[in-house]
């Protein structure tokens, strides 16, 4: 049984009923919701880090070294050999 992780409800009541939002910041500032992972670079080192609560305040945890990756490595010459293939075909 394969179980993933949600982004948890980010609503936390206060005093008085006050709701507030929790939920972190990327580098750019961008909001982050509990519970989604992102590559964060801090200090030239890059890392997977997921938004967490810790001692109710939102926090970045690192969950895996180095950055997942969805670029393949490019290359100036083809994979194949095409000098054999016609053009006109």
């Amino acid at each position: 049984m394969i179980v993933m992780a949600l982004p948890a409800s980010a609503d936390v009541t206060g005093p008085g009923g006050k709701t507030a939002d929790c939920y972190c910041t990327d580098s750019s500032g961008a909001r982050v919701e509990l519970g989604q992972t992102i590559c964060l670079q801090v200090d030239g080192r890059m890392f997977m880090a997921q938004c967490q609560m810790s001692l109710n305040v939102p926090m970045w945890r690192e969950v895996a070294q180095g950055c997942l990756s969805s670029s393949l490595p490019q290359s100036l010459k083809p994979a194949v050999e095409t000098g054999g293939i016609d053009p006109k075909i």
